[in-house]
């Protein structure tokens, strides 16, 4: 980290202490610079949220290439969701701990395992394990959908499987094949909420990733909220759960 960029991270750690501060690192011409950025999070003390007016404004002054943020009170040791956001972004962030004073840079690795991995909803979460298997198995990449937690619970928000799955290249049908998204209704909702992708007798995961699981199945993959990413016999209660089974046009055919 340049030294001019580090003094400019620590001056704004400190002024917004206890609070998270929250910027961006960009790229002008040959020079960087740090950009300071609002946090506009409801509990700015144990999270941030970059105000998106700030990030426009950085965009117009030269090239993202960091996300900045603090950790008050706290070790700099990323957090699940840090990790997921860095993911996400595809951005290296840095994170400082103050008023310890210890900066850590993490970098995108560019492929999370889709086992195992922790629950962030936005970023890690029941749809982004089925975009991922989609993308890897297939080849299929869908439009980054931003969701807001518990927007499941009320009869007031959209129904955002039911309104968005046409859109993105899927259509009903009533007996699942390999590769086919099962989408159901699991917790206090209003709406199907949960989702994940039928795998049939055949654990298998793209990329050699082990698989390894019991029973003969059929297997599901999936990651329900607050636990990690899993393969599961599907059947059972998860039937009872069920409201759509959905195709992608794209689907590969099985044999």
């Amino acid at each position: 980290m340049r030294k001019h960029i580090l003094s400019a991270m620590e001056a704004h750690a400190i002024s917004q202490y206890p609070k998270e501060a929250c910027g961006l690192v960009l790229a002008i011409g040959r020079k960087q610079k740090y950009f300071p950025c609002g946090n506009i999070a409801t509990e700015p003390t144990e999270e941030f949220r970059i105000d998106p007016e700030d990030y426009a404004a950085a965009e117009d002054v030269g090239e993202v290439i960091g996300v900045f943020h603090t950790h008050p009170d706290a070790t700099s040791r990323p957090s699940p969701h840090d990790l997921a956001m860095c993911e996400a972004t595809a951005l290296p962030w840095h994170i400082l701990s103050w008023p310890e004073g210890d900066l850590r840079s993490i970098t995108p690795a560019g492929s999370t395992p889709l086992l195992n991995r922790p629950f962030v909803h936005g970023a890690w979460d029941c749809w982004q394990v089925c975009a991922d298997w989609y993308k890897r198995e297939w080849g299929l990449e869908f439009e980054a959908f931003k969701r807001a937690d518990g927007w499941w619970e009320s009869k007031d928000n959209t129904s955002l499987y039911e309104a968005n799955y046409e859109a993105a290249g899927f259509y009903k049908v009533d007996q699942p094949q390999r590769g086919d998204m099962i989408v159901m209704e699991v917790g206090r909702t209003v709406h199907p909420n949960h989702a994940g992708i039928y795998l049939g007798a055949d654990p298998a995961l793209p990329g050699g990733e082990d698989s390894s699981t019991f029973g003969p199945g059929p297997f599901l993959l999936h990651h329900l909220y607050g636990r990690p990413s899993e393969i599961i016999v599907f059947g059972g209660p998860w039937l009872d759960r069920t409201r759509l089974i959905l195709r992608h046009k794209d689907a590969q055919p099985t044999t």
